[in-house]
């Protein structure tokens, strides 16, 4: 049986959005996939672009960089979505003023409610070094409570290193 919740957790360029893609293919379900970045310079651009393209068109794409209630609150149990990234989403969610710990919260519970599975995929920040700034302390640390909370609702929670998965909670389907 395919998870509820799958959280898929890596650093940048780590293979993170490949294994997902893969795990969300294998579920046999119709692919949704919610997009939480926007295409703000060439170079995201170009990557949202190679994104789409490795996916192919046998998916259905949502943008939503700020709210993804809707989207997720609208889904069916004949779907499966991937929902990358809630470190974006939370970068967003930051950049537009809004209270955070909320946001969070309002997240967690749709995700609870939601009626199809969803994979997330977020970036781990917490390993490197104290960034010098307040701002990038308070995103680095909102991040962390993000992940955290997203790991303990997980029914299966992964972590991408290399390109090789780690399962750090449940059973890959």
């Amino acid at each position: 049986m395919f998870p509820g919740l799958t959280f898929i957790l890596g650093g940048a360029a780590s293979g993170k959005s490949e294994f997902a893609e893969g795990l969300a293919e294998s579920s046999g379900l119709a692919k949704h996939y919610l997009a939480t970045s926007e295409a703000s310079d060439r170079e995201m651009d170009e990557k949202i672009e190679r994104h789409k393209a490795r996916r192919g068109p046998d998916w259905v794409t949502h943008e939503a960089p700020l709210d993804v209630e809707p989207v997720l609150a609208g889904l069916h149990h004949d779907c499966v979505c991937l929902f990358d990234c809630a470190t974006l989403w939370l970068g967003n969610q930051m950049m537009a003023d809004r209270d955070l710990a909320d946001r969070q919260t309002q997240l967690i519970a749709v995700l609870a409610a939601c009626r199809a599975p969803v994979i997330v995929v977020s970036n781990e920040l917490g390993q490197g070094i104290v960034p010098a700034d307040p701002m990038t302390r308070r995103f680095r640390e909102a991040q962390g409570r993000l992940n955290i909370a997203l790991a303990r609702e997980a029914d299966l929670a992964v972590q991408v290193v290399a390109g090789l998965p780690l399962v750090l909670k449940g059973h890959l389907p």
